[in-house]
């Protein structure tokens, strides 16, 4: 994400959890993504406080809906497969519930919720979505776990097979466009 912001020439540099020595579980229970994400800043946010540590706090959860599965596996996408699944069986599960579901059923998206809570206590939520059909089968694994599977609108292979031109901007850089506009105004 830092590459993405400075080739977008913000002038802004993100610090991980690991550097300001927070190593806590959060317990992700919502049933939106919104709720997650929310619910993880709101816990980094208090430990910053608690540590003197005066920054704004930025969260996200993210996640493939498919509209053929009710919008599954939405907000538990990350173990859909599993926890700490390899990517091949999340992808074959994927595929197996998808094999009965013809070509132009197989909407699907990649959905990110990014919350921010600025030094005020104010809190700024953005959003952004990578449309997309689930293919037929896998193309490059890697990089994203459902990018092998996920045909975004306008093209006709898979996200994983695209060019950072093709691509453009992702769901989530998307979200933060929209929040870095949001703290700049």
């Amino acid at each position: 994400m830092q590459s993405f912001l400075q080739f977008n020439h913000y002038d802004v540099k993100l610090i991980t959890l690991k550097e300001i020595g927070f190593n806590e579980e959060i317990d992700e229970n919502g049933e939106t993504f919104e709720e997650n994400s929310f619910i993880k800043a709101k816990a980094v946010k208090e430990f910053c406080i608690k540590n003197n540590i005066e920054k704004i706090v930025v969260a996200d959860d993210a996640g493939l809906e498919v509209k053929a599965l009710g919008g599954r596996p939405g907000v538990h996408t990350a173990r859909y497969g599993g926890d700490h699944a390899p990517q091949k069986i999340v992808l074959d599960k994927l595929l197996d519930e998808m094999k009965d579901v013809p070509e132009g059923k197989r909407d699907a998206s990649f959905k990110c919720v990014l919350t921010a809570i600025l030094l005020d206590g104010s809190k700024i939520v953005c959003k952004g979505e990578t449309k997309g059909r689930i293919a037929m089968e896998c193309g490059t694994m890697g990089k994203l776990t459902f990018g092998p599977v996920l045909i975004p609108d306008g093209y006709n292979k898979v996200m994983n097979d695209l060019t950072e031109e093709e691509i453009g901007h992702t769901h989530r850089q998307k979200a933060w466009k929209e929040l870095l506009e949001k703290i700049s105004n």
